[in-house]
């Protein structure tokens, strides 16, 4: 993936937008990117590791920071900093942003946690 020709945070910091060439512009909130995060925090270091992060619906981005060519890293203010978001990444999350969403929300509901 290309890098994208633009990133532009929301003046309320909780909306990102991010245009690929030959693309339509992805709006990604920035709680979906809190969630979602690539970090092994979020992630684990196996599907079994993986951690439902709830109580986010407020949070912020308050910098983004270019990684070589390829990515960037997104600090959120609730002090979060460790995941690297890949173009490919972000692509992805843009493409699939519904199904991703509605999965976040049922792991949610099952393990009886909130966004609030």
């Amino acid at each position: 993936m290309t890098a994208p020709t633009e990133l532009r945070v929301s003046k309320d910091r909780r909306l990102m937008t991010v245009s690929f060439p030959g693309h339509q512009a992805f709006e990604l909130p920035a709680e979906m990117l809190r969630v979602l995060s690539p970090s092994a925090e979020v992630q684990g270091h196996s599907p079994e590791q993986r951690v439902t992060v709830p109580r986010k619906r407020n949070v912020a981005i308050s910098k983004i920071e270019p990684t070589g060519n390829y990515a960037v890293r997104i600090t959120f203010d609730d002090g979060h900093d460790t995941g690297i978001f890949t173009w490919d990444y972000l692509h992805t999350l843009g493409h699939e942003k519904a199904e991703r969403w509605q999965a976040y929300l049922d792991e949610l509901a099952a393990k009886g946690l909130t966004r609030d």
